[in-house]
């Protein structure tokens, strides 16, 4: 029989800024579980891959678990792979972060495990043409991407068994490419299927002349125990021994081997070029909510008839329209460039190398995307990022300044759509003014706690949100913890983290950010604006503002107008809505002086609101996070509620602080949860993204006649 070998990567990654119970769990249930069983079986031979975040944390907290990978490094049994330290996707990375971030890893890897990485991990194997250039000048021989990237460019399942090498201004780099029968059959199909289908591509017969195969595998850490219902399937049932053990057994046809001991002991298949691509689910993942859930549906449907000749020419999207699909992983991922730029301006050395490390770790990719995985609906780990890149900024900016106290402001295309927003920066607070979409405050950076106050996240239509609504239909919504049935990530029923989830699908048509102006009629309810159904009147929501800035002395006047419209009874009013909003250095907050006109020649009556959005870490806790009105009435941040009358409201966190609003007039107020329903490893789940805070008023204006209003918003950091 021909010899085949089976090269094995895995990667293990744990976010910036994760729960410390997150991560005690997977190195429980998945990291030493995999480490103790290389120890056990001496003969199998593989590449891992720890990101700088889990890297950190194990050095911290479990600092003999890389002296015994580095024994294992020593005996050639583990190869240790390189690549961005905080695991960003790379190819959206400044030039300078991306060298920045793999020196950072490969420097830490000689430090801990005495080894010279030559391969690179890609987070969420991210391709784009010009990665070869950066890989080959960071000092990286190799990389490894999935099947879906190949087939792209017309190779089959049967092409994979082997390396190919590629160029960018003709630096090299050697590129492996998954197995999609390995990576979607491994841990849940016995062990022995497996090891059946190696024998069965070992008796084929090589290309003439051509090398022995190389079956590949680069995969997740985290689906030896971590994933749902797979621990006890690896660990308990002894899975994973007993694929090592066949392993060993079959040691005389089947080679267990390193990708870089691949490179030096066998030939390249041949030259190869590859399309921007990342794994298959990604490419539906990236997609707009109905095309994605299409392109899921007709790739189901070409599987069941067997058209696989057919099905490897459907493309997706690509990681990039993240930047489109989501507004909150846009403005995030621009103003991670917008940070970059500061901080490659330091001049001292050491100052700018302690602000790149709170950069790079703003730039972990986790917030940017969303999948099977939490992603951007992940509260906390938004939080975290924002939390680096207002420190790496702030360090930035106070070096850049010789007084105490600053007030600057720039009018640029910040998030890249053509069109010019306005950016704040003070020695306490940082605020960006979205005049193209609705003059709305889009980020509030509150210096002293490192927090983006308006840190939410809409409550997008997704696509998988069909597979919740139908199955709930049919009566087939398995809740999470009433089966222990092993399920393949890639092929599980719907799960649900709690019944009823189908009844909380609301879909926004804007971004909740804050400064958001509202026209409605008086007979408008609560429960429609939560539902986000409240009927506009006006145009002045998410359309254009114009802008101007004007200082005087310390003050900082930005003018935000649109003249728009009101519709009455078919017939359209023209209204003027006037906003100055006034800045000052030294302590965050602001006053918003509101002027709203009637422009026509006719009465007009309905109703004002203004709308603020809240996004603080631990807002949706049962003590310490609520709304406080005037006369001491007081709601939990999560609750919808109403309450009448009231000149001031403070939302507080009692450990972070309080911000505390007062309008001129008595105002109506509503406030309800930001609760979105998104899909993770576990099932469907609900996650508090925010609080949703809108003060309205009674607005009868004769022709010509102007309403007044002051709203002014304080930061307060508790003691």
């Amino acid at each position: 029989m021909n010899k085949i070998y089976l090269s094995l990567a895995l990667h293990n990654h744990q976010p910036v800024g994760n729960f410390d119970f997150v991560i005690e769990d997977a190195f429980q249930k998945a990291y030493e579980p995999m480490l103790a069983a290389l120890e056990r079986h001496p003969g199998v031979r593989l590449a891992m891959h720890y990101s700088g975040p889990l890297r950190d944390w194990l050095k911290a907290r479990r600092p003999d678990f890389f002296k015994r990978v580095r024994a294992l490094v020593g005996r050639r049994q583990i190869e240790i792979l390189t690549g961005a330290y905080y695991e960003p996707i790379l190819v959206t990375l400044p030039d300078a972060d991306k060298q920045g971030q793999i020196a950072k890893m490969t420097e830490s890897i000689r430090s801990d495990f005495g080894a010279q990485p030559i391969g690179a991990w890609l987070a969420e194997r991210v391709w784009e043409t010009h990665l070869p250039k950066v890989l080959n000048q960071a000092g990286i021989q190799y990389t490894i991407v999935d099947d879906t990237h190949f087939k792209y460019a017309g190779y089959t399942d049967d092409d994979l068994f082997g390396y190919y090498v590629t160029e960018e201004q003709g630096l090299p780099l050697k590129i492996f490419g998954t197995s999609n029968y390995l990576r979607l059959n491994t841990p849940w199909t016995p062990a022995a299927a497996l090891i059946d289908w190696l024998r069965q591509y070992a008796g084929r017969a090589t290309r003439l002349g051509g090398p022995p195969r190389v079956a590949v595998m680069g995969d997740d850490g985290e689906k030896f125990g971590l994933w749902p219902t797979t621990y006890e399937h690896c660990w308990t049932n002894g899975w994973v021994d007993e694929f090592f053990t066949a392993l060993e057994q079959n040691a005389d046809w089947l080679i267990t081997c390193p990708p870089g001991e691949i490179l030096r002991t066998l030939p390249p298949l041949d030259r190869i070029y590859l399309p921007a691509a990342s794994y298959d689910e990604m490419t539906e993942w990236s997609l707009p909510a109905q095309q994605a859930h299409d392109l899921k549906a007709l790739k189901q449907k070409l599987r069941a008839e067997k058209q696989d000749d057919v099905l490897r020419f459907i493309k997706g999207g690509i990681w990039r329209s993240f930047l489109v699909k989501y507004p909150e992983v846009n403005a995030l991922h621009k103003r991670m460039l917008f940070t970059s730029e500061q901080v490659h301006h330091i001049k001292r050395p050491a100052a700018r190398a302690a602000a790149l490390d709170h950069l790079w770790a703003g730039q972990c990719s986790c917030p940017y995307w969303h999948g099977v995985f939490g992603g951007v609906y992940l509260f906390h780990i938004r939080e975290a990022n924002y939390a680096h890149l207002i420190e790496a900024q702030t360090m930035a900016e106070r070096l850049a300044h010789t007084a105490a106290e600053w007030l600057d402001v720039k009018t640029l295309d910040f998030d890249c759509d053509g069109r010019d927003e306005a950016v704040v920066s003070t020695d306490t607070q940082w605020l960006l003014f979205d005049a193209p979409v609705g003059g709305a405050l889009t980020e509030w950076d509150w210096r002293a706690i490192r927090r983006n106050v308006i840190n939410t996240l809409s409550r997008w239509r997704e696509g998988y949100h069909q597979d919740l609504i139908d199955a709930a239909a049919r009566n087939a919504v398995a809740v999470v913890g009433r089966s222990g049935k092993l399920e393949s990530l890639h092929a599980a029923p719907v799960r649900a983290k709690e019944p009823g989830l189908e009844h909380k699908l609301i879909a926004d048509w804007y971004r909740r950010a804050s400064l958001i102006d509202h026209i409605f009629a008086a007979d408008e309810t609560l429960d429609r604006f939560y539902r986000s159904q409240l009927k506009e009147l006006g145009d002045f929501v998410n359309q254009p503002y114009r802008l101007k800035t004007a200082r005087s002395g310390k003050r900082l006047t930005i003018t935000l107008d649109r003249e728009g419209g009101v519709w009455l009874a078919s017939t359209r009013h023209p209204l003027r809505v006037e906003k100055k909003i006034v800045v000052e250095p030294g302590q965050p907050g602001f006053i918003a002086n509101y002027t709203v006109t009637n422009l026509g020649d006719a009465p007009l009556s309905a109703r004002f609101g203004i709308e603020t959005n809240w996004g603080l870490s631990g807002g949706d806790a049962a003590e310490g996070a609520y709304t406080l009105y005037a006369g001491g009435v007081l709601h939990r941040l999560n609750a919808i509620q109403a309450e009448a009358g009231a000149r001031e409201v403070a939302v507080v966190i009692e450990k972070l602080g309080r911000a505390l609003l007062r309008t001129s007039e008595p105002a109506e107020w509503w406030q309800f949860p930001l609760e979105t329903v998104s899909l993770s490893e576990a099932g469907f789940e609900r996650g508090y993204q925010g609080t949703t805070l809108m003060a309205h008023w009674p607005l009868s204006l004769q022709p010509g006649e102007s309403l007044k209003l002051k709203v002014q918003i304080n930061l307060i950091a508790s003691a």
